[in-house]
């Protein structure tokens, strides 16, 4: 729900709540329960998810069209018969990002002389900010392909035409590596001066020795293959309810990629999250809460985590995170919404905690 579309719902709900008589002057929050949705504005506050970006890259093997005779005619022995891939885990980043919890949502009830009126939300139902506009959550990053650009060169068009015409590709192959010898050997003679055709200066030499590279590289891809990479971008969201020790987020295979988490073709790749206890719980006497405090604009103190992600003993990635489900719930008072002040409150929708507030004393 946009700010514009809040405001509007927000003027009708005062309209409404001026023709019946109330008791409090202040903004009313309460638990939400079904049914009270009419009488104002419900939000959530968050968890704290972690979104991981997992960068790796994928190197495509394809074997040329004469492999098989790759170790016979050019005594290549190391040329592969079949096409493979080879993956590389390039890196892992982690963003913190907050998801509604759904045993904490609260209604803002509105009235005609109450001073929040105006409550900005997330898209998800997230407290962003009362008597002020927000700035929505950035985007996540998603999953993608990004080709990485390779010189290659047709091989077809350095095939010569006694290659075309070969009935077998055994014949072709020998012709192919006839050919590459007899490039090796222009080429010896060019830089020696010993050529039937000599540069007339060393710019045309350059040019001559570099048609020769590409010619010879090309027919001896048709030997040992070719190799294309492109980078692909994995995405996954987890959300920690409690200190995780060593949870398998999925497996990494150097032939597969990433694998499920289940999969022994891969190494596993883990996450540690361990909370740090730096926040005290809240103190909870026993007592009955008072009806004002059950109003209250209520937020979140959040803890801190180490988060740490490691492939085997290696780690990827390692910092200290706040995170909401580690911390504990406050509230704001309701006197700070009343007909004497003009309070704004700004609210992260990664972790509930309060941002920035700003108090100004109006003259009514």
């Amino acid at each position: 729900m946009s700010t514009h579309s809040l405001s509007r719902f927000a003027l009708l709900l005062s309209l409404f709540a001026a023709a019946a008589p109330t008791v409090s002057a202040q903004t009313a929050v309460a638990p939400y329960r079904p049914g009270l949705t009419a009488e104002g504005i419900t939000y959530h506050l968050p968890l704290t998810g972690l979104h991981l970006t997992v960068q790796t890259r994928c190197r495509h093997y394809v074997p040329g069209e004469y492999a098989a005779y790759a170790r016979a005619l050019l005594d290549r022995k190391d040329v592969m018969l079949n096409a493979f891939d080879t993956w590389t885990l390039e890196g892992v980043k982690v963003d913190a990002f907050g998801t509604p919890d759904s045993t904490a949502a609260y209604t803002i009830r509105l009235d005609h002389r109450t001073s929040a009126p105006l409550v900005t939300l997330s898209p998800e139902g997230l407290l962003l900010a009362v008597n002020a506009e927000a700035t929505q959550p950035a985007t996540l990053s998603q999953p993608g392909v990004r080709t990485i650009a390779t010189p290659t060169l047709n091989a077809d068009r350095y095939k010569t035409p006694d290659m075309l015409r070969a009935g077998s590709t055994a014949r072709r192959a020998e012709l192919a590596a006839a050919e590459i010898f007899d490039i090796r050997e222009n080429r010896n003679q060019l830089i020696k001066g010993q050529a039937d055709f000599n540069p007339k200066d060393g710019e045309q030499l350059k040019t001559m020795l570099t048609q020769l590279d590409e010619r010879e590289k090309a027919l001896t891809s048709l030997f040992v293959g070719t190799y294309t990479e492109e980078e692909r971008t994995f995405t996954f969201d987890y959300l920690p309810r409690r200190t995780e020790q060593g949870r398998v987020l999925f497996r990494f295979s150097k032939y597969l990629g990433i694998v499920d988490p289940d999969d022994a073709a891969g190494m596993p790749v883990t996450l540690t999250v361990e909370d740090l206890q730096n926040i005290r719980p809240a103190y909870d006497d026993g007592k009955p809460k008072k009806k004002k405090e059950q109003e209250d604009l209520r937020y979140r103190v959040p803890g801190e985590a180490k988060v740490r992600i490691a492939l085997g003993d290696e780690t990827l990635y390692e910092t200290n995170i706040p995170m909401a489900q580690f911390g504990r719930t406050e509230h704001l008072g309701g006197t700070l919404f009343n007909k004497k002040f003009n309070t704004k409150v700004w609210l992260s929708p990664t972790t509930g905690n309060v941002e920035k507030i700003e108090l100004d004393q109006t003259d009514k």
